[in-house]
């Protein structure tokens, strides 16, 4: 269902802070010519922390009409409040998007057992297909295998998770134990090749925000079992995939789309412009790609 390559979508600003959806229309447009299955709005790239209520309908309106179809659309409907989680996806419902993504509940800091239950909760309460989301270096909480399993087990409509433990044994584990109704997707670039050939069925990505066709030749050639190709390609991309999580994702990236004369360099605060240090080392790896 959510095979390929995903764009986890940054949320370009203006200078006033303001949401630049120009910018927004002109990166969405790339990730359609660049050959993408899908793309995520309000995800961790999208600062989606950061953005109220309003701003998240007007994104969801804008993609839907940008894409024309062309591509699926996930929305990123996480919170730590079950609650306010259930209400992100009634508005998704409403647009008649595609999937959402769900990260596990941060801060709280619940057992196994209340995550179970903060997912059946969700999936009792909406008809769209609902994708995982293990992120434990951003959440504190990791979603153990044996409890994704069970989560897929006891709620229909769970039908993937977006792995970004960066732990390989765990989910080795996990790709061994599920049924096949279930979707392992990485949640790490540089991670796609090692869990495509575990058995996972793509990549939901920050590197593609700005090389949309390059990782889509990684997943393409890790499809049709062409090992050694993918392998050739990842060497040539790992270091940039490596430099977006030099700083805080995706303040790495939004310097990268700057010169790529995509949006400007800016974020809102928490978060801030990458150090010069970085700066410099994107550059460095940037002037490697044949063509911006």
């Amino acid at each position: 269902m959510f095979e390929g390559v995903g764009t986890a979508l940054a949320t370009p600003f203006n200078e006033d802070f303001s949401i630049d959806f120009e910018s927004y229309k002109k990166l969405i447009r790339r990730q359609i010519k660049g050959g993408v299955d899908s793309i995520i709005v309000l995800g961790t790239t999208g600062e989606s922390p950061v953005i109220n209520e309003y701003e998240r309908e007007k994104l969801i309106e804008t993609a839907q009409e940008t894409v024309e179809g062309k591509v699926k659309i996930i929305i990123g409907t996480g919170s730590n409040d079950t609650n306010k989680v259930v209400k992100l996806n009634a508005i998704a419902v409403k647009y008649k998007t595609d999937a959402v993504l769900i990260v596990n509940p941060y801060y709280n800091k619940g057992t196994q057992s209340s995550l179970i239950q903060h997912y059946q909760y969700i999936s009792e309460r909406t008809s769209l297909p609902i994708i995982l989301y293990n992120v434990p270096s951003r959440t504190g909480m990791n979603v153990l295998p044996e409890t994704a399993i069970k989560i897929n087990e006891t709620c229909k409509n769970v039908v993937a998770i977006k792995e970004a433990s960066g732990n390989i044994s765990q989910i080795a584990h996990l790709l061994a134990i599920k049924n096949n109704s279930f979707e392992v997707i990485s949640g790490n670039d540089d991670q796609t090749i090692p869990i495509m050939a575990l058995g996972g069925v793509g990549v939901i990505s920050v590197y593609s925000n700005a090389f949309p066709k390059e990782l889509k030749e990684i997943t393409t050639a890790m499809q049709k079992n062409e090992l050694q190709q993918a392998q050739v390609l990842n060497q040539k991309y790992l270091k940039m995939m490596s430099l977006l999580f030099e700083e805080t994702s995706p303040a790495p990236l939004k310097f990268v789309l700057n010169k790529l004369g995509i949006c400007q360099n800016i974020l809102r605060l928490p978060l801030a412009p990458v150090s010069k240090q970085t700066e410099n080392r994107l550059l460095n790896e940037l002037e490697k790609y044949e063509k911006y």
